[in-house]
């Protein structure tokens, strides 16, 4: 009896342990970031071990500029096609997690509809991994309350357009900018701004500059909804 109380102890410290290495760091790279730019992510360490293993040659490309520096432009049309109330919820839009989870039950197999928040694909895409599971839907709520709760929605905003995949080894909306239009992400146009925004759920298999028929169709709902938000005022 005494021997299983010792063994239990020991797990308990060791968790306790754990938890306050997790809640410590956590709290630490979040703040952290309010202030440096993360250096990378865990999906570009994943990207970068994938292609080897696919027989691909690896690249990273990833230039990160001030949010002053990227296209008012790109900044409504990810407001316009991810998140039209990024500036009003604390990260999580419940009005679109409602219409979301509705429309979802009436599909039976179809494309389901996401309700990510721009705050909520920052802390997936700056701290977490790619694969769905409650573990990692859990850590980011977890992350994008912390978010939420230390930096500003301009940082938000910067963070996010620096971070997210926008194209097969590309990270960023000046690499974006760079690699589709050749240009700096400062001087996107609005149609430019739309079509980068309207490859974001699906980054790797399409193009802004060889856009299909459903791209063009997206890019304009996504130009409709740029008027109807005007500018980002943060």
């Amino acid at each position: 009896m005494g021997k299983t109380l010792k063994i239990r102890q020991r797990f308990f410290k060791i968790f306790l342990w754990l938890a306050v290495a997790f809640f410590g760091s956590s709290i630490f790279f979040v703040l952290l970031y309010k202030f440096v730019p993360p250096p990378v992510t865990p999906l570009m360490v994943i990207r970068l071990l994938e292609e080897p293993a696919k027989g691909q040659t690896h690249r990273l490309y990833k230039d990160w500029v001030p949010l002053s520096e990227i296209s008012p432009n790109l900044q409504t049309a990810v407001v316009a096609s991810e998140d039209n109330r990024f500036l009003q919820h604390f990260g999580f839009d419940m009005d679109a997690i409602g219409k979301a989870q509705e429309y979802n039950e009436k599909q039976k197999g179809k494309r389901l509809r996401g309700a990510s928040t721009i705050t909520q694909q920052t802390a997936k895409n700056v701290f977490l991994w790619p694969q769905r599971s409650w573990i990692r839907k859990g850590l980011e709520v977890y992350f994008t309350f912390l978010i939420e709760l230390t930096w500003s929605k301009r940082r938000i905003m910067e963070v996010y357009l620096n971070e997210i995949e926008m194209g097969k080894g590309i990270y960023g909306a000046e690499a974006a900018s760079q690699a589709y239009y050749h240009k700096q992400a400062s001087k996107l146009t609005r149609g430019e701004a739309a079509l980068i925004a309207a490859i974001l759920p699906d980054p790797r298999r399409r193009n802004p500059t060889n856009p299909s028929a459903y791209l063009l169709e997206r890019q304009q709902w996504i130009l409709w909804n740029m008027n109807n938000i005007g500018k980002i005022e943060y």
